[in-house]
């Protein structure tokens, strides 16, 4: 095992942490940290990705990754310069006079297809033009839309008269004012609804399964931000938050002290992973979640009451909508 391989696994075993949990961390294949460890570096695809993946590992346990690639630069070889390869110039064909002939035999055929496009152009557009028998229509047909009606008889009056005094809303019977009658015998007054002042809702956490090392938690209420905090006794942790799962996106994750508190705002099913067990406190909007003393590493999914509401109320749904065998 090499010097920097060495410097990175006991920074790694300081940690709690396994190959596997780094690979997850780093998106780095676990045979390739071995051979980081061993100093096997011709097992990497090449020098570039040798320095790449140092430095990762690195920030991942805690380490100033600058300071390793300095300190362990005679270890980890170094890329290769590219080579620089100079365009060769190739001696330029003279023109002979047959190139030239065809050239402006090329240019007059476009330019005469130029005009020929304009002149069809040109001749499309005054086909297509409206004639005077078109427009004189139009002035006929609108005169005869303005034409009035002719006066009734005896009135003296327009039949616009007898139509707007048609269009006016009736009297209201009794001087009621419309809409103040609800039809069961009640007044208009406007009913006062039930107060909307709520409670808060008091978070719940019920374990629904574990396997091996992985907790599975549903917690509610599950709509909007919640509070997950951590607090350390006895020792150091490292601990981190992913979205949806632990290949999910990371959303925070920090080497905590003895005796400090960190927390984060989380939002949606969260995956939980923690080096130290036994020294972490973690806790959701102030409820403590079990750890049941685990030693070493333990992984918790938190997933919100809603979402399973959802999957199940779509299996019962479906359910409900199969035929009955006959």
């Amino acid at each position: 095992m090499s010097d920097l391989g060495a410097l990175l696994r006991k920074a790694r075993d300081q940690r709690g942490l396994s190959l596997d949990d780094i690979q997850d961390l780093t998106k780095i294949r676990k045979h390739y940290l071995e051979a980081i460890e061993e100093g096997n570096y011709s097992v990497l695809p090449g020098t570039f990705y040798v320095r790449a993946f140092v430095k990762n590992y690195a920030e991942n346990v805690g380490l100033d990754a600058d300071e390793v690639l300095r300190l362990y630069q005679k270890e980890i070889p170094s890329a290769a310069p590219e080579q620089i390869t100079e365009p060769v110039q190739r001696p330029r064909r003279s023109q002979t006079p047959t190139s030239d002939g065809w050239s402006r035999f090329g240019f007059r055929i476009l330019m005469w297809s130029f005009l020929l496009l304009i002149v069809i152009v040109v001749y499309v557009f005054a086909i297509n033009r409206p004639g005077g028998k078109d427009m004189e229509s139009v002035d006929q047909t609108g005169m005869t839309d303005k034409t009035e009606p002719p006066v009734s008889g005896g009135t003296g009056k327009k039949p616009e008269d007898g139509g707007t005094n048609a269009g006016k809303e009736p009297d209201t019977n009794d001087g009621e004012t419309p809409g103040t009658d609800t039809g069961n015998g009640t007044d208009g007054s406007t009913p006062q609804g039930p107060d909307n002042s709520q409670t808060p809702q008091t978070m719940t956490l019920t374990l629904d399964r574990s396997t091996g090392k992985t907790d599975y938690y549903i917690y509610s209420p599950g709509a909007g931000k919640h509070t997950i905090t951590f607090k350390l006794t006895g020792g150091s942790s490292w601990v981190g938050i992913n979205q949806n799962s632990k290949s999910g996106k990371s959303l925070y994750q920090k080497t905590l002290q003895d005796g400090e508190s960190d927390s984060a705002e989380v939002e949606g099913q969260i995956y939980i992973n923690i080096a130290h067990a036994n020294l972490v406190e973690v806790t959701i909007d102030g409820v403590l979640i079990e750890d049941k003393d685990q030693t070493g590493s333990h992984k918790m999914q938190l997933t919100p009451a809603e979402d399973t509401d959802t999957a199940t109320g779509k299996t019962d749904q479906n359910q409900n909508n199969a035929p009955e065998s006959q």
